[in-house]
């Protein structure tokens, strides 16, 4: 496999793996940064002339380490040894509820990487085990256990975060949408700080501020757009609608980091919408 048909292949992957990052980590917006991050790592690998055979498999082992990389970092959850001693116990017959990337984060990583790769995106038992690193029986009876108890976890109240913010940041994001909505970009350009970073996820990467300033020109230029303040996962954001569609979930959503009065970076999900699938968001303008 050349260079470009590794690359492609890495394109065509990128929706299957952030679904996989985005329920080990509890969050759709954390599993496209551990994504990245996983990519790095695999075209650095290739690149040291790494020995693939099975891709696929290969690059969601990168995915899955990453993961518990970041989990561990942020001491966001506690862990059981991959490797855990459990009976096993017969696969139930139903496929798993539909629940919200928080409710797969109160799992062991165990049981949570085995739904997820099952569940979520298909994988045999084997499969499994081979990306977690343990047993075949430990993979089966944690796939079990995990069933079990996300049908539990389903039953509880609706966890959806609500968003958490200070006056502070609802008025930069609700000052910065509001000039999306009158389309006064030059307004927008003055508030960027001089080395600004702009990333477009699943695209490019810019930063400064001489550099940045066709993407508002191309936001000027396609009129199907609306926006309005909202939040995603909690974080205040730019939500975007497309008015040729229903616009009853945005058709992506933009974030935006302040330092003081000036733009210090803009993320922009225009490219990548698989990044949407089930993400908690809300509508507060």
């Amino acid at each position: 496999m050349n260079t470009d048909e590794f690359e492609d292949r890495l394109k065509a992957l990128r929706p299957r793996l952030h679904r996989y990052c985005a329920r080990m980590t509890g969050s759709a917006v954390s599993g496209e940064d551990v994504l990245q991050d996983s990519l790095v790592k695999a075209l650095h690998a290739r690149a040291q002339g790494a020995t693939v055979d099975n891709l696929e498999a290969w690059l969601f082992r990168i995915a899955h380490n990453a993961s518990l990389d970041f989990l561990r970092e942020k001491s966001r959850n506690t862990f059981v040894p991959l490797t855990e001693d459990v009976e096993v116990a017969p696969l139930p017959d139903t496929d798993i509820v539909a629940v919200s990337f928080q409710t797969f984060l109160r799992l062991p990583e165990l049981q949570r990487c085995a739904v997820i790769l099952k569940d979520v995106l298909g994988h045999s038992v084997d499969e499994i085990a081979s990306i977690a690193g343990c047993s075949p029986p430990a993979a089966k009876s944690a796939l079990q256990r995990g069933r079990v108890a996300l049908r539990q976890l389903a039953q509880a109240p609706d966890d959806t975060r609500l968003p958490l913010m200070s006056d502070s940041d609802r008025r930069k994001v609700t000052a910065y949408v509001h000039l999306f909505q009158i389309g006064d970009f030059d307004a927008i350009r003055a508030m960027l700080a001089d080395d600004v970073q702009l990333d477009l996820v699943n695209r490019l990467q810019l930063q400064g501020r001489d550099k940045i300033g066709l993407y508002f020109t191309r936001y000027a230029e396609v009129t199907k757009w609306r926006f309005a303040f909202g939040a995603i996962e909690g974080q205040p954001a730019m939500l975007v609608f497309d008015s040729t569609g229903p616009m009853e979930k945005p058709a992506h959503f933009v974030l935006i980091d302040w330092t003081e009065s000036q733009i210090i970076e803009i993320r922009d999900f225009l490219f990548a919408p698989y990044v949407l699938e089930t993400i908690d968001w809300i509508r507060l303008g």
